[in-house]
């Protein structure tokens, strides 16, 4: 199985016209499984997008237009910062059930207004300010490398973008391959976070092992591990390895990811370490081992 998407899932992007939404779209229909089947843009309704390949969309003046006429259940979002707060909303106001939105640097005040709606709604966002979610051969959404991926039964989950693909990369090379990969993003203020996503996994019997990458900032890692804990007391539990990205960032400097800043003696990398481990994660001591950490894992 997999999480949040599949070979099921219908995608409108939001920004399709614009030359991010167009390289990152052409790059999903050129991924086998993955269904886009509309833009949106307010002022092109009733044209079509032609992609450098020959590929076309139609294109919708309105999520709910393009909704209603596609059937779409998920959107993916390539609007500019200005606009993108806005973006989610109108997903969230037509009632799409899943929505991505890749856009770096949207204002925490703006994300503040969309975690607003969102809790009062029947969406789920995910990001901003993330890589996206993929389950090999049947969906992609957002700037994953396809050609990295391969089916299997390892679930990621990271705040980096980056090390998402480390991760992927590495449990490819191991052979063990991925049930869906998906990057949460690192901003303050988002959708989705860590302990959303590992009670997915924890569900699918498909998803034998975990590989969870965090960051400095937050307590989002303390709050999963807590949630892990909690979890093996019922006799939910798989085997997990991880890592924490900014381990040599200064405190009380802002490092990468808007979220990824270190105060009050609080959200450092060591008090992160010690709650997953805690938790029984085994930490990596590098990126470049997240792989072979997760095989000895699993070799007990």
């Amino acid at each position: 199985m997999s999480i949040l998407v599949d070979k099921n899932t219908k995608i409108i992007v939001q920004g399709l016209t614009g030359k991010t939404g167009t390289f990152h779209t052409e790059q999903a229909l050129a991924y086998h499984g993955t269904q886009m089947v509309a833009g949106i843009h307010p002022k092109k309704g009733g044209e079509t997008w032609t992609g450098s390949k020959g590929e076309s969309l139609p294109i919708y003046a309105t999520v709910a237009e393009a909704k209603d006429a596609t059937g779409a259940n998920a959107s993916v979002i390539y609007v500019p910062p200005s606009g993108a707060a806005d973006a989610i909303i109108e997903a969230i106001e037509a009632e799409i059930p899943f929505i991505t939105c890749i856009t770096e640097g949207i204002p925490v005040l703006d994300m503040v207004r969309v975690k607003a709606r969102l809790e009062k709604s029947k969406s789920r966002l995910l990001g901003p300010n993330c890589p996206g979610i993929m389950t090999p051969d049947e969906c992609k959404i957002g700037i994953m490398p396809g050609s990295i991926f391969k089916k299997g039964n390892v679930g990621i989950v990271s705040r980096s973008g980056t090390l998402t693909y480390e991760a992927v990369f590495q449990t490819t090379n191991e052979g063990l391959g991925q049930t869906t990969a998906v990057g949460i993003g690192g901003d303050p203020v988002k959708g989705t976070e860590f302990i959303d996503v590992l009670e997915m996994f924890l569900a699918d019997d498909e998803t034998k092992s975990i590989i969870m990458i965090g960051e400095i900032g937050g307590a989002a890692e303390e709050d999963a591990a807590q949630f892990l804990i909690d979890e093996a007391k019922r006799g939910r539990k798989k085997p997990m390895a991880g890592f924490i990205a900014g381990r040599t960032a200064p405190k009380g400097r802002t490092m990468g990811h808007a979220g990824a800043v270190v105060s009050g003696g609080k959200g450092d990398a060591e008090s992160k370490i010690a709650a997953m481990e805690a938790a029984g994660i085994r930490v990596s001591p590098s990126p470049a081992r997240l792989g072979k950490t997760l095989v000895e894992v699993l070799k007990g």
